[in-house]
């Protein structure tokens, strides 16, 4: 059976357009209740949202699906995507929902689930829950009751600021906080503040519609030019979901998700048991993959999406893993990607070697990177065509293993996408080009 619904991060789409729409939601909840009853008599699960004004709709078609199923349900109110699947270990729960569509912005929504242990759902229980949909509702003996976690908020921050040696202090530091007008809004602020940081914040005020919109992780003008105009040691932007985080340095500069992973996995490789390994994406820098080379750290790729990259941990038992966008899962201290537990491994690391994030980074160089996508209406066979694959080879053999030529078709558009790495901008940019005309010409014929 094919998935009809799930995609490698949930459930997304535009509200009210194809699946994003109260049936479907009230549909959802009693199909996973339906589900989860067959695997584990009693229990609850717990639903968290972000900022969205959809969110409160779809709060209660989930809520009432999952009643009517004879589930009982927490409501946490807004919360980060990592501070469910956090709660749902806490609280012992059947699994987890999010109501969010991540960085996307707000006429967008989508569902997240997670299991009793605090992980993504896996393909089984996706393709039951499939099934389910298909189902008729119908009562059975009894109706779930809903409560709402008062102290969800609490719980998590201090989860969050657990994950880092007791003692560990930012006082000193001055940060300014960019939280997406998305989930860590009430929640990231108290955590740096509370082990002592001087905090700014921007995006910290939601109102249904603004979320993402020119702050977050995917928008860090913002954030840049307040850290220069506050004079701050460096600023931390949050996706509207929470478990995607990008750094500024002092110089306004930004820092992305292989940087910040190569300087937590550093920090593990000359402090504490080491680094035994870092799982990254197809799309991770090259120069990231030189580094951690150097010091002898192993390293892979997985397909992009951070279901891949976890699979890819758990196959090598490896603590560490991520994407460029900032998507970090720190394996030895919580389940899933996020933001704000990444962000206090930076910050750890940074004091335990006594450096500004300025310095760190510059023990990695960034290779220059250039993509062109290419619209074709077939894709079949164009990428195993024997002139693109020539084309590839030569390009590869021009940079002579000072980079890397990566073709990929997109997940979700009828492209090609052409990417290119190297350590000169200039030949990047034209062996991209080189080899985007050959696919382009190749699936025109």
């Amino acid at each position: 059976m094919a998935k009809k619904y799930f995609g490698t991060d949930g459930i997304r789409g535009t509200v009210g357009n194809g699946a994003i729409t109260p049936d479907f939601m009230l549909r959802l909840g009693y199909a996973v209740g339906k589900v989860m009853a067959r695997h584990n008599e009693g229990g609850r699960v717990l639903i968290g949202k972000d900022t969205r004004v959809s969110g409160y709709m779809f709060e209660a078609a989930l809520e009432a699906g999952l009643s009517y199923a004879g589930v009982d349900v927490a409501l946490l109110g807004p919360m980060p995507t990592p501070g469910v699947a956090y709660l749902t270990r806490a609280f012992r729960a059947q699994a987890g929902i999010v109501i969010s569509a991540s960085h996307n912005p707000y006429q967008d929504n989508g569902i997240k689930f997670f299991n009793s242990s605090g992980r993504k759902l896996g393909d089984e229980l996706e393709l039951e829950i499939e099934a389910a949909l298909d189902e008729p509702m119908e009562m059975g003996d009894r109706l779930g009751k809903a409560v709402r976690i008062d102290d969800a908020a609490g719980r998590y921050i201090e989860f969050c600021k657990g994950t880092v040696p007791w003692g560990t202090k930012l006082r000193g530091r001055k940060i300014v906080l960019d939280c997406a007008n998305g989930a860590t809004y009430h929640i990231a602020p108290s955590v740096f503040r509370e082990l002592g940081a001087e905090v700014v914040t921007i995006g910290t005020q939601p109102d249904g519609h603004n979320i993402n919109e020119k702050v977050g992780s995917t928008s860090p003008a913002a954030l840049q030019k307040a850290v220069q105009e506050q004079q701050a040691d460096l600023g931390i932007a949050f996706d509207g979901d929470g478990d995607r985080v990008m750094f500024v340095d002092r110089n306004g500069e930004l820092v992305d998700g292989d940087q910040l992973l190569f300087i937590i996995a550093l920090h593990r490789h000359q402090f504490g048991d080491g680094c035994n390994g870092v799982a990254g994406t197809l799309m991770s820098n090259y120069g990231f993959e030189l580094a951690l080379k150097e010091r002898e750290i192993p390293f892979g790729r997985a397909k992009v999406g951070d279901r891949y990259v976890l699979e890819m941990m758990r196959e090598n038992h490896w603590h560490l893993g991520g994407e460029s966008s900032g998507h970090i899962v720190c394996g030895d201290v919580t389940t899933t990607g996020d933001g704000i537990v990444s962000a206090l491994q930076v910050l750890r690391a940074l004091g335990d070697f006594g450096q500004d994030l300025h310095q760190v980074k510059a023990l990695m160089t960034m290779y220059p990177q250039h993509m062109i996508n290419v619209r074709l209406q077939k894709r079949d066979g164009v990428i195993e065509h024997p002139k693109v694959a020539e084309a590839v080879a030569a390009a590869e053999n021009q940079l002579g293993g000072r980079g890397r030529v990566l073709l990929r078709p997109s997940g979700t558009e009828p492209l090609i996408r052409v990417m290119v790495e190297g350590d000169r901008a200039d030949e990047v940019r034209q062996l991209a080009a080189d080899i985007a005309g050959v696919v382009e010409s190749v699936g025109a014929a």
